[in-house]
């Protein structure tokens, strides 16, 4: 059970690879790098189409390279979905908008899951892992699995302070800068956090699971009763002294 359990762990993709890996990361921020010069350039219209194109780009190169295909399509849709805001607004601030609320979104329902003692990377992480919610015997492991949370919150609440102040000032320059800068290295930083969470709150449930089962079973045996002698009842009876063992010679 202990080794097919092993081989199973070691078939689960790392939450780095469910992400696209290191390059995933870097991607992610190319339709940024272009629709902002592109847009001080040429203008919105075709920043819009630009940032389309890269991230288009980008999923076709996962496609070829039969990479992680999956975060390519979550960043072309993420990217469609800026473009459209920053058309219909008819500014270029706009295609940052939907981040700025994702952010405040995000953070509000990691501060959520942590209140109802459902820390989300707990439950995530047991979704991915296929070990479903066996975490939440180990009081350690949510601990590990809160702080991990907590750490996701503060970074998505962070984006949002930010980039919410740089967008109402009509710092666009500098929204890509925040976008960047407060992206994928923040996102290693937490992920740290994560990896160390996840290996901890997985050795507590180990080490619960082995006591668990090093513990005794079932009631323990009770003692046998003491056989005591049967006293005769009635006139025959022996007197008390000699019940008691009294041989002191009187009748």
């Amino acid at each position: 059970m202990w080794h097919s359990r092993v081989v199973t762990d070691r078939q689960q993709p790392t939450i780095l690879e469910q992400l696209g890996g290191i390059s995933g990361l870097v991607y992610s921020t190319l339709p940024v790098l272009v629709f902002v010069p592109v847009n001080g350039f040429f203008g919105l219209t075709a920043a819009i189409w630009s940032a389309l194109a890269v991230a288009a780009a980008v999923l076709v190169w996962r496609l070829v390279v039969r990479g992680t295909v999956q975060p390519a399509i979550s960043g072309f849709l993420g990217v469609a979905v800026c473009a459209f805001i920053a058309h219909r607004t008819g500014s270029a601030k706009g295609y940052f908008l939907f981040g700025i609320y994702t952010s405040l979104l995000y953070a509000g329902v990691f501060v959520v899951s942590i209140l109802a003692r459902w820390p989300l990377v707990g439950v995530v992480w047991g979704f991915l892992n296929g070990h479903g919610n066996s975490w939440r015997r180990s009081k350690d492991a949510i601990r590990a699995y809160d702080v991990a949370t907590a750490a996701w919150a503060v970074v998505f609440g962070a984006r949002y302070l930010v980039q919410s102040q740089l967008y109402d000032t009509d710092h666009t320059g500098w929204l890509a800068v925040a976008r960047i800068g407060m992206g994928w290295p923040l996102t290693a930083l937490v992920l740290l956090v994560t990896v160390w969470a996840v290996r901890r709150a997985d050795r507590d449930v180990d080490t619960d699971a082995l006591d668990a089962d090093a513990a005794p079973k079932g009631t323990p045996d009770t003692p046998d009763p003491v056989d005591t002698p049967e006293v005769a009842e009635g006139p025959d009876a022996p007197a008390a002294g000699a019940r008691d063992g009294d041989t002191d010679g009187r009748p």
